[in-house]
Parts: C-alpha cells; sequence; structure tokens
C-alpha cells in the first residue's frame, strides 16, 4: 500500500465545545461537521499543556514540555521585526545579548526545536514532501524547519486578522488582507508546487480563533450574524473567576461578552470556510481517496467557562479545567477510517506522533523515550489496543495534572492550592475536593502516579516544575542560552503593563 498523504489542520485557541458536530447549535461549523460524518471524531482527546506554543511543540515532537523545553508561549526569537516590547526583556537582552540600555529588540532568531526530532523531519527523510502555511510560533519563523520546503508562515504568535505579521521568502511584511484566508491561499498554493512524485504532508496551522474578536477584526458576513441573532446560550454565564488575569479580553459586561464570543465565533465559521475550500481541492485533485485528514487545535479555551476568558494562563496560576486542555479531534480517510464515528477513549496529543507515523506504515522509526503510545488502530475502526491510556497527563510550568475518565489531580509547586474533582458527580469542575478527609487517600494515590510518571519521563535540565512560568512569556530556548539562571528566560512580573480595561484586546495570552 502506498504511503497517505496527510493534511494537519490546526486551530489555534478552539475549545473542544466549539463544534457544531461536538454538541454546540449555535457555531456554524459545516465543513468541520462534514468531515466529522466522514470520519472518526475523538472526544476525549488533550492537549499536553494549556498553551500555544509548548502545546504545539509536543504536537510535532511527541514529547512533553519537560523534555523539549518549551514552557510558555515564545515572545521573542521568532522573526526579525518582533519586538516585544517591556522592560524585563529590555533586561534580560542587555544582560545575555548585549544590546545598547533601553533596547527592547535584538532581532534575535531563536530556534526553539534545535536537536529534537520532528515528526515531519521523519516524514521528510522518507519521501514526503512537506509544507507549511501558517502559524509556527516555534522560533526562527522567517526559516523552513524540520522537513519542510514549503514555508508561508505567520511572524509571531498571534495578532490582527487584517495586516497580520507574515513571512514569505524568509522576509517579514503585513499583510492587508484578512489572515484566514490568506493561510488557506497558501495550503492551495502548496498543491502546484509540491513535488507530485511524493506524498506530501501539508501543515495548515489557522491563527483562528485566537484573539483579537472586535467587529473590526472579521468580515461582516461572518460576526454580523452571530452578533445579531446568537444568543450565546452554548456558553455559561458566571461571575469572573477570582484568578481571571486583568490582560485578557474578557466579558465583563452583557455588551463586551457579546461582541466577543460573535469574533470568536465568527473566527471559527470562517476558518471553516477555508477548511472547506482545501477539503474540495483535495477532491478536484483526485487527492481526497489517498489522504488522511487531521483536524484539531492546539489547546483548548474559555470563553466565560469557569468565569474564565482565555486557556491555562488565563488565570493565574495557570488552571487546567477541562475546557483548556480538551481539544477537538476529527480525522478521516475515505475506505480506511470509519465514517460517522465518535469513540471515548482517552488520547493525548503525546499520542499523535507515535500514532501517525505508524498510520502512515513507519512505526519502527518512532523516536524511542516518549511518553505517548500508538493508537493508530483505533483510528482505522478497531478496538482500543489492550495498553490503550486511562489517564493523560499535563503540564503547564510549575502547574501539572493528572485525567482519568473519573478524577482529576492538579498538582501545583507554588504556594497555591492543588485540586482534586470528581468528574463523576461533578463534570464541571465545581468543587474542589482536595481537603475533603474522605478523599485524602485517592488525592495521594493520583498524586503518586503523577509524580511517577513525570519522574520517568522529565529530562533534568528541561523540567518546568520549579521555573518561574507564570503563562506570560518565553524569552529563550533552555538549551541555548547561556543565562545562569533559567528563571531569567520566562517573564514573570507584569508591573510594566498598564491596567488593561475589560475586554479590551492585550497582547498575547
Amino acid at each position: 500500500m502506498s504511503r497517505p498523504n496527510i493534511l494537519f489542520i490546526l486551530a489555534d485557541d478552539m475549545g473542544a465545545w466549539a463544534l457544531g458536530c461536538a454538541g454546540n447549535p449555535e457555531v456554524k461549523t459545516p465543513n468541520l461537521d462534514r468531515l466529522a460524518a466522514q470520519g472518526l471524531r475523538l472526544s476525549n482527546a488533550y492537549c499536553v499543556s494549556p498553551v500555544c506554543s509548548p502545546a504545539r511543540a509536543s504536537i510535532i515532537t511527541g514529547k512533553i514540555p519537560s523534555q523539549h523545553g518549551v514552557h510558555d508561549w515564545i515572545r521573542r526569537g521568532n522573526s526579525h521585526g518582533e519586538n516585544t516590547g517591556d522592560q524585563v526583556s529590555a533586561d534580560y537582552l542587555k544582560n545575555r545579548q548585549k544590546t545598547s540600555p533601553g533596547e527592547a529588540m535584538d532581532r534575535a532568531l531563536v530556534d526553539y526545536l534545535a536537536g529534537h526530532t520532528a515528526y515531519t523531519d521523519i516524514l521528510a527523510g522518507n519521501g514526503y514532501c512537506c509544507g507549511l502555511s501558517g502559524k509556527w510560533h516555534l522560533g526562527n519563523a522567517p526559516h523552513p524547519q524540520k522537513g519542510h520546503t514549503f514555508w508561508e508562515s505567520h511572524a509571531r504568535g498571534g495578532g490582527p486578522y487584517y495586516n497580520a505579521p507574515m513571512i514569505r521568502n524568509g522576509e517579514e511584511y503585513t499583510e492587508p488582507r484578512y489572515v484566514t484566508d490568506v493561510i488557506t491561499d497558501h495550503a492551495l498554493e502548496f498543491f502546484d508546487k509540491r513535488d507530485a512524485d511524493k506524498p506530501f504532508y501539508l501543515g495548515v496551522h489557522y491563527t483562528a480563533p485566537h484573539s483579537p474578536w472586535g467587529r473590526d477584526q472579521h468580515p461582516a458576513e461572518y460576526f454580523d450574524p452571530y452578533f445579531d441573532h446568537c444568543p450565546f446560550e452554548s456558553t455559561p454565564v458566571v461571575p469572573m473567576h477570582p484568578w481571571q488575569i486583568s490582560t485578557a479580553p474578557c466579558g465583563s459586561t452583557p455588551e463586551i461578552r457579546r461582541e466577543l464570543l460573535s469574533g470568536y465565533y465568527a473566527s471559527i465559521t470562517a476558518m471553516d470556510a477555508g477548511i472547506g475550500r482545501i477539503l474540495d481541492e483535495l477532491e478536484t485533485r483526485g487527492l481526497l481517496e489517498n489522504t488522511l485528514v487531521v483536524f484539531t487545535g492546539d489547546n483548548g479555551m474559555n470563553m466565560g467557562h469557569h468565569g474564565v476568558y482565555g486557556k491555562g494562563n488565563g488565570t493565574y496560576p495557570q488552571n487546567m479545567y477541562d475546557t483548556s486542555v480538551k481539544v477537538p479531534f476529527l480525522l478521516a480517510q475515505p475506505g480506511r477510517v470509519p465514517a460517522d464515528k465518535t469513540s471515548d477513549v482517552a488520547f493525548s496529543h503525546y499520542d499523535f506522533l507515535p500514532s501517525l507515523l505508524d498510520y502512515a506504515g513507519l512505526a519502527d522509526q518512532t523516536p524511542e523515550a516518549l511518553p505517548g503510545r500508538s493508537l493508530a488502530s483505533l483510528w482505522t475502526g478497531e478496538e482500543a489496543p489492550a495498553d490503550a491510556p486511562l489517564v493523560v497527563f499535563d503540564e503547564y510550568g510549575p502547574t501539572r495534572m493528572i485525567r482519568s475518565r473519573d478524577w482529576k489531580y492538579v498538582q501545583r509547586f507554588t504556594e497555591h492550592p492543588d485540586e482534586l474533582y470528581d468528574l463523576v458527580n461533578d463534570p464541571d469542575e465545581t468543587r474542589n475536593l482536595i481537603d475533603d478527609p474522605a478523599h485524602q487517600e485517592r488525592a495521594a494515590s493520583l498524586r503518586g502516579e503523577l509524580e511517577a510518571w513525570f519522574a520517568r519521563y522529565v529530562v533534568p535540565e528541561q523540567d518546568g516544575a520549579h521555573l518561574a512560568i507564570c503563562g506570560k512569556g518565553q524569552l529563550d530556548s533552555l538549551d541555548q542560552s547561556s543565562a545562569p539562571d533559567k528563571a531569567e528566560l520566562f517573564v514573570s512580573d507584569w508591573s510594566y503593563l498598564k491596567d488593561v480595561p475589560a475586554g479590551a484586546q492585550a497582547r498575547e495570552p
């Protein structure tokens, strides 16, 4: 059997709940719903870290953050034009990169995955033509990396939907068109420029539905129907969480909530339209039969859930709510992936690399010492393997999680409380049982299992448990930096930021 083509579509900050086929009647996702009807939906899929850069690094390497060293969203080293614009970075650069006093930009490029094998490296080494269109956000965005020969990347981690910072031919430029359409257009260009004698891998990494969500950021054809008519009953209205950060856009009033949700849903529907164009192109070119199509998100998203707006770093300390760590996951290939099926077997993004290589007939090239295992048999309609995972693990710096079907335990290496949730009787995670005498034995058991698992896989030099990772950005690679104190590589103080009005657009997260 010939190796399958692979189309991998990655959304940015898309909650598992934000899909029509997942039971949300308000968000319009006809093409993704069509993909689900043609294939398999994994309803119990999880990211490895609930923030973009660590999550993306884990998808492509199969490693946890405490193996690859990307622990927070990358705010320095993505492109020459990037300017973090904050004094914390200026101090770091002045001390470590010998920039002039007060200069908040050194134009450095940092390859955060240097020395780490990606599945695209393996695919390229086995005859695949690999392409990327969209968000990379793992450093050194101007240069093709990890086996890619086609490279049309976003310059940074986020930004506006109009006048977005993009890379073409190694140079950053400002793209006046709606960036979702541009990412789709570049993906379509790949089919003309690829080597047609080789199987292909194409990663289409949308910035949608990441903020900003204002009316001026999205075409009226997508924004206005939601703003004018949607009741937004699919997202809760609850008091703001006491840990909600002040620098993320949040629906603090009914008017602001309506605008933010309209933009969030509009960006999803616009992305869905782009996905439809790509699927149609595959069919027109006769490629659909031999192409595995995968759709997922880098991490989850709260849009009022738990009183939080944002993902894991929507709060400080970081949270591990299901709405932050669960991701949508769809896959389809005619004749090979069963149609119109849903599986609730636990699946983590760290299982993706071994599963994908196995599906492509390259299981023997899976790197050693990875935490995930292949669930490719599940993808093709067989019963889950006997060693299918019963629990999944997450980490975000000094916050770690173990989740089984029925229980969740969150461990913090800071002064903040641990958490324990009974997911059978409290699926919305509203009652923290960590101090309940009746559940101390269970908490201890889960803690022991979590600590044993991380002890097995953590690389000590990359361990994030005791680093000052607060969800505010990473400044350099743990491997490549000369900083003697690794805490300097993470922004841990937001005092330089002015207060941002609730609902206003802030810099990433």
